[in-house]
């Protein structure tokens, strides 16, 4: 069966991208079948599996606006069993174009169900926003994932992430849940990065991940050579940090 997960914080650079990439390569690599699916205007995701963002005929814009089917423009990748649905920085005007669109909330989760059942995950790269496209990839899902950078303002708009969340799951998802909130960019010389965590695992014990990802020069570098950690620098910290990450992911979900 297959299981979604949308990737979701509405502030930028705490490490979503990176978190959705890793996690779905090195699901990937354990032979399961996933599609990342980029929803971001930035195309972060696609370039980040090395893939030319103004390269595609189609992106997920043109699913969204035009109605093209997926089959159309799922990409595979050169990792095995991880395939692609690419974005465009055309997506940035979709959602005024869509704002007269009937039940423009559940485009999304429309356009996923006829190939959904090829594969065992689906993970969404959301944009940084709490906007129509956000709310389109919760609707779709079956659980968010929330990285959460290690630093005193990724804190600060979390609870507006998870009122969004809540009225979702209230209005339009009844079956969406918080699958964890994973820690990014861990700088062990600083107190403050410790009294962070400290404050999530006191105030979601049952959400956060064990597994905490370091800040790291070879994560920052693998996305400008089109690569995921498992093929980049399998040997790194921030690889070992999220194959850790991925087998605790299963582990909670109860998978293998």
């Amino acid at each position: 069966m297959t299981t979604i997960y949308t990737f979701a914080n509405q502030k930028g650079g705490v490490g979503k991208t990176t978190t959705a990439i890793n996690l779905a390569a090195y699901l990937a690599a354990r032979e399961h079948k996933v599609l990342l699916v980029d929803i971001d205007p930035q195309a972060n995701a696609t370039s980040s599996l090395g893939v030319d963002k103004t390269a595609p005929t189609f992106s997920i814009y043109h699913a969204l606006v035009d109605d093209v089917p997926l089959d159309q423009i799922v990409m595979l990748t050169k990792r095995l069993h991880l395939d692609l649905v690419p974005s465009s920085s055309a997506l940035a005007g979709a959602e005024v174009e869509l704002v007269s669109v009937e039940n423009r909330e559940r485009l999304l989760a429309n356009l996923l169900a006829p190939v959904s059942s090829r594969y065992d995950y689906i993970f969404i790269d959301s944009p940084p926003s709490l906007g129509l496209l956000t709310v389109n990839a919760l609707v779709a899902a079956d659980a968010v994932i929330i990285p959460i950078q290690c630093e005193y303002l990724a804190l600060e708009g979390l609870s507006q992430l998870l009122n969004t969340i809540q009225l979702v799951q209230k209005n339009l998802n009844a079956r969406l849940r918080i699958a964890g909130m994973a820690m990014t960019m861990y700088d062990s010389r600083t107190h403050l990065a410790l009294q962070v965590v400290e404050q999530v695992a006191k105030h979601f014990p049952d959400l956060i991940f064990h597994t905490i990802i370091p800040r790291s020069v070879r994560i920052a570098e693998a996305p400008s050579f089109g690569e995921p950690l498992v093929s980049f620098d399998p040997k790194s910290r921030g690889a070992q940090a999220y194959e850790a990450l991925t087998q605790e992911l299963l582990a909670r979900e109860g998978k293998k």
